[in-house]
């Protein structure tokens, strides 16, 4: 569980987990677990991804782990490690971004600013971000074959309503 703890008693400890409960450990417990201390974390290590869809060209898929730098080191609390193309995806090309915070309180807002940016930089240079499709293989009694891709269903729908 994580949470803070409240009070450390002679028996047992008190922690408010995050989602707001009180949970009561016996110390014995504590001492025979593995404890991690955020709090005294001076600098935490974030590991993020992002997709991009099969029909990139391969020009735009070289230029973005340069993009993915620019993007974090945009952001002077931070400090960048390495941005690559991780894997072929189910749905997508995925990427992996690396970098230190070195204010662990403010990673949150720090990884809002840089989605924000990749959703903006993907957009402008027409980039898709990729989500979850699949392609349909149907045949009927006579043996004819037809495709159906999830991806344009979606987009037909969307243009219904």
């Amino acid at each position: 569980k994580n949470g803070v703890v409240e009070k450390i008693g002679i028996k047992t400890t008190r922690i408010k987990t995050l989602s707001g409960e009180q949970l009561v450990v016996s110390n014995s417990d504590l001492t025979s677990s593995r404890i991690h201390n955020y709090k005294k974390m001076q600098r935490r290590r974030i590991v993020f991804g992002v997709g991009v869809t099969y029909e990139t060209p391969v020009e735009q898929v070289r230029s973005i782990p340069g993009l993915l730098k620019e993007i974090v080191e945009s952001e002077k609390s931070v400090e960048f490690d390495r941005a690559h193309f991780k894997s072929f995806g189910d749905s997508s090309l995925d990427f992996e971004i690396v970098y230190y915070v070195n204010n662990p309180d403010a990673y949150m807002d720090v990884q809002q600013e840089f989605n924000l940016q990749i959703y903006e930089q993907f957009a402008e240079r027409g980039i898709s971000i990729a989500f979850p499709t699949r392609t349909l293989y149907l045949r009927n009694e006579n043996g004819m074959k037809f495709q159906v891709n999830t991806e344009e269903l979606t987009a037909e729908k969307a243009s219904e309503n």
